[in-house]
């Protein structure tokens, strides 16, 4: 494979996980393939800019300096709520150019004000979802999945799924055991689909107040294959049932069996997406107990069976 130029975009009030989390997948992807990916970092007249959290970058070069760029990363961070004209001028000329043009968090937004997502399907952090869609009734806003792809352009949602989408752009040019090895390296999930929700079930839900019931929401996301009925969780957080599930809802703002429901369907699509375990095996592991009870769940909440969700999202081989 040729070697690809990787920009990155920095400005005033950048998110700095926006830009170092991506960029560490491309490096490490460097590191086990020398030669693969050349990555630079820019800002407008190559001078440093300081994050929202108060860290100074310094730019590789300046923005208009000759670079040919196969993949343009443009972060978010609170520098895109008043987006700086000549930032956006840049954009607007040189993002038609990228052969992929990706967005992390509100990075989408840069993106939109500079008309480069009119007529196409994005996403970016939940919170802002409705801004985007308010603003620029041209695109096609989905807050759900952690990216979207739309032909050569790609957004993600919110700081690290910046990581998902640059795992997933390593896997296509390199292969899923390359895009593995730097997950693990970096000790985070591989997650290819892109259609996986923002929210995990742990994410979805409010951490309860008292300690008995988050001790209790733990053990759910550890035991998914245990017993997880309403009585036995009471009996763990030495409630009654009923008081249990009262205040279950009242501090999560969701029921328990609508948690149970999204952690084990949250980790049965795991081992599906990353391991080679048949469906029976993780059934069992996910607490379905049978493949047709795992089945209904999925056909319930994705519209697919497991074995057409693990076809769906089986790795793209390396080009």
């Amino acid at each position: 494979m040729a070697q690809r130029t990787v920009l990155f975009v920095l400005f005033d009030a950048v998110q700095s996980l926006d830009v170092t989390g991506p960029l560490e997948v491309f490096m490490g992807a460097e590191q086990h393939a020398p030669g693969t990916y050349r990555i630079r970092t820019a800002s407008l007249d190559g001078v440093p800019v300081r994050t929202s959290s108060g860290l100074t970058l310094v730019p590789d070069q300046a923005l208009d300096d000759p670079l040919d760029a196969h993949t343009l990363v443009v972060p978010g961070g609170q520098g895109t709520r008043t987006p700086d004209p000549a930032l956006v001028g840049w954009l607007r000329e040189h993002g038609p150019r990228a052969e992929r043009l990706v967005s992390v968090c509100t990075g989408a937004i840069l993106l939109a004000v500079a008309g480069l997502l009119d007529g196409r399907r994005a996403t970016t952090h939940w919170a802002y979802c409705d801004k985007l869609a308010r603003d620029h009734p041209d695109v096609e806003v989905d807050p759900d999945p952690i990216y979207v792809r739309d032909g050569h352009v790609a957004t993600s949602a919110g700081v690290t799924s910046g990581i998902d989408l640059a795992l997933a752009l390593v896997e296509e040019d390199l292969g899923r055991e390359v895009a593995l090895g730097i997950a693990r390296h970096l000790v985070v999930f591989l997650r290819r689909p892109g259609n996986q929700a923002q929210f995990s079930a742990q994410l979805a839900a409010q951490t309860a107040q008292r300690e008995p019931l988050r001790d209790v929401q733990r053990w759910i996301t550890e035991h998914p294959d245990a017993d997880l009925t309403v009585e036995s969780l009471a009996t763990r957080a030495s409630l009654s049932p009923r008081h249990f599930a009262r205040a279950f809802q009242t501090e999560t703002g969701m029921t328990p069996g609508r948690y149970v429901d999204r952690v084990r369907l949250e980790h049965a699509r795991r081992l599906l997406e990353d391991t080679s375990d048949g469906v029976e095996e993780i059934s069992r592991a996910s607490g379905y107990g049978t493949p047709e009870a795992m089945r209904r769940a999925f056909v319930r909440a994705l519209g697919a069976a497991p074995a057409e969700y693990r076809r769906r999202f089986r790795p793209a081989p390396a080009r």
